[in-house]
């Protein structure tokens, strides 16, 4: 650790050598990545540190040039050493989205947010190349997740020769559903922690490392259904609507896309999100002793049941989540 936090001021003193500065961490996210605040006199930058990601930093400084070609407002790349995972990025402050939502402002944010999905979508390569895509093998990896960690390792079930047929047969219609959809440029994780609210009233975007191509709904539904945050289901649909008046504008998706079709889409595409989401949250616990994320189990376990109780292909899948799965989830909670 010591010789970590002298590379990293070996780092910064190139930027001032004759300045003073100081280090302040800040809170991480789901990542092994850790961010300092640097405080120089009166100004602030934020320091990156991902000594372990040399490839993912390099994927943050091309995705974030990309989209700050696609006149998203995105941290600014003041200095990078990337061999050594390190970064130096204009401060964006500290006022993440999902802490300044209310029930009388909602509405407004969301849209100000869906409507920087177009530009989102519009990113499909950056200086190191095309996006990866989002594609079957990608799918079921995350996928995969949920039955790894949230069913084995977490409830500590054994899946039986029928149950994992069942279960893949979800995942097999899933897969199929969010590969029916147009494919635009996908963030992978657009929601309220993700974006940050600025002094002018401006959004933006953060954690867009991760960027693929992918399904055209999979953003909004980050958003709408946020594993953080629930509002009315009557508030989802609204904006829902919104958005697929916004495809259809754009001519991403056909004038004659059914509101009806639309909405399955979206709640399939939700279902993957958020059966991925129920083992990456109990895997950040597991594997790296982070247990914040488990307190949003019951709210992410609660929209897999929501979207699986519309659809008779799921009716099966639902009635084993309820009688199988169920009793030993809420044995796990503390």
């Amino acid at each position: 650790m010591a010789d970590r936090i002298a590379e990293i001021c070996n780092f910064l003193q190139k930027q001032w050598p004759d300045a003073e500065f100081r280090l302040d961490p800040i809170s991480g996210d789901a990542s092994f990545r850790r961010y300092f605040r640097v405080v120089v006199g009166d100004e602030t930058w934020v320091l990156m540190d991902a000594p372990s990601l040399h490839d993912d930093c390099q994927r943050f400084v091309a995705i974030c040039q990309a989209y700050a070609a696609a006149d998203l407002m995105v941290p600014t790349i003041v200095a990078a050493d990337i061999s050594a995972g390190l970064l130096l990025l204009s401060d964006l402050g500290d006022d993440l989205l999902q802490f300044g939502l209310s029930a009388e402002n909602v509405k407004a944010w969301y849209r100000q947010a869906l409507a920087l999905l177009p530009a989102v979508r519009s990113v499909k390569h950056s200086a190191i190349g095309d996006l990866p895509t989002f594609d079957s093998a990608f799918l079921l990896r995350e996928l995969q997740i949920f039955s790894d960690w949230f069913i084995n390792k977490h409830l500590g079930m054994t899946m039986g020769v029928s149950t994992q047929g069942l279960v893949q047969q979800v995942f097999d219609l899933l897969i199929a559903s969010a590969l029916a959809q147009p494919q635009a440029g996908m963030h992978r994780d657009f929601h309220s922690r993700n974006l940050m609210m600025l002094p002018d009233q401006q959004l933006a975007v953060i954690d867009f490392q991760d960027a693929v191509i992918g399904p055209v709904s999979y953003d909004a539904v980050s958003l709408l259904k946020d594993c953080y945050l629930t509002w009315p289901t009557e508030l989802t649909a609204e904006l829902r609507e919104e958005f697929l008046l916004q495809l259809k504008q754009s001519g991403e998706i056909a004038a004659q896309y059914s509101s009806l079709q639309f909405k399955r889409d979206f709640d399939l595409m939700g279902l993957q999100r958020h059966l991925k989401v129920l083992g990456i949250f109990c895997r950040l616990w597991y594997r790296d002793g982070k247990a914040g994320y488990l307190a949003d189990l019951p709210r992410v376990f609660a929209y897999v049941l929501e979207a699986c109780d519309q659809y008779d292909e799921l009716s099966a899948f639902a009635s084993w989540l309820r009688t199988d799965v169920e009793p030993l989830f809420a044995r796990s909670l503390p």
